[in-house]
């Protein structure tokens, strides 16, 4: 499953801001609380059964925690109205925390990859663990996979923050999983596991953050909506009586919101008046149907031919 920002929802009910940010806040707050008791748990357990893994899925769930309080300062933010410093509102304010979380991510992996290959270094330092540090590991593993699925459930507000923090939790389940297999080999013998775990970890967390920073640093630099969203706009303008053509169409990001600026043709024998009033029912139809912010109409006179003619009676 991939995480999707922007899609059509001409079929689904629109959620509004105030109803975004309760879910964000609401779904925040139960990951906070699960990624406090982990890192207090993982981390003293894996001081006291010696297992450089399980410390570092610790702090990988500090990590968590920070990046937690990260989108509770973001969702409070980005539900604002729009003001003279903002007039588009402020659901970059999303973005803006999607980027930090996979800098935090990248720079948290990136410190549990210079702790593993500095005990890959020397071997001999790396000691047996104690069989309370698998038992550890395995109940984190169940906690995060569970944290899952009740953020990625909270996901249907379409939030690509949320979805994004909920795909963080997926990854500290998979890095769970690996420290538990480390524990296990450490255990059955083979000390060089524990280690080899943390490294593995760290590569993961390092991937999830540069995935995660890079997709946002792309939406702050206007990148256009996907594709299925853009011949969706385009759909609802054709489908408005008195649009002959589209052309000149172009969106761009803001937050989980789209701005759209387009081109449309209308019959160059009506008066300015009605084709003003076409404009007004393109974008009132667009806002309808689709997540999008803010629609910037430009009216083009298109003599009609025989074939836009019949359309025309048609209701094309």
């Amino acid at each position: 499953m991939k995480p999707e920002a922007l899609f059509d929802d001409s079929e689904n009910p629109e959620h509004s801001p105030a109803e975004r940010s309760a879910v964000a806040a609401r779904s925040t707050w139960v990951s906070v609380g699960v990624n406090l008791c982990l890192t207090l748990a993982q981390v003293i357990a894996g001081v006291f059964s010696q297992s450089q893994g399980l410390i570092a899925d610790g702090v990988h769930s500090l990590s968590d925690l920070v990046s937690d309080f990260v989108v509770l300062f973001a969702s409070r933010h980005s539900g604002k109205s729009a003001d003279d410093e903002h007039p588009y509102g402020h659901q970059r304010f999303e973005t803006g925390a999607s980027l930090a979380l996979g800098g935090l991510l990248a720079a948290v992996g990136v410190g549990m990859l210079w702790s593993a290959v500095h005990k890959l270094e020397d071997p001999a330092t790396v000691q047996r663990v104690h069989i309370a540090a698998l038992w550890v590991a395995i109940g984190a593993l169940i906690a995060k996979e569970l944290l899952f699925r009740y953020m990625l459930a909270a996901t249907r507000v379409k939030s690509s923050m949320l979805v994004a923090n909920a795909w963080h939790a997926r990854s500290d389940a998979a890095s769970s999983l690996v420290v538990g297999v480390g524990i296990v080999g450490n255990l059955a013998g083979y000390p060089i596991l524990d280690p080899i775990a943390a490294l593995i970890v760290g590569l993961l967390v390092v991937k999830m953050g540069w995935h995660f920073g890079w997709d946002a640093l792309h939406d702050l630099m206007d990148r256009s909506a996907d594709e299925h969203e853009v011949i969706a706009v385009r759909q609802t303008l054709l489908a408005t009586p008195g649009v002959i053509g589209v052309h000149d169409l172009r969106t761009r990001k803001m937050g989980d919101m789209i701005v759209v600026d387009v081109h449309i043709e209308v019959d160059a024998a009506i008066s300015v008046e009605a084709g003003h009033e076409i404009a007004v029912a393109a974008r009132q139809h667009v806002l309808a149907r689709h997540r999008v912010l803010n629609v910037m109409t430009h009216v083009d006179p298109r003599k009609l031919n025989e074939v836009d003619g019949a359309a025309i009676q048609q209701g094309v």
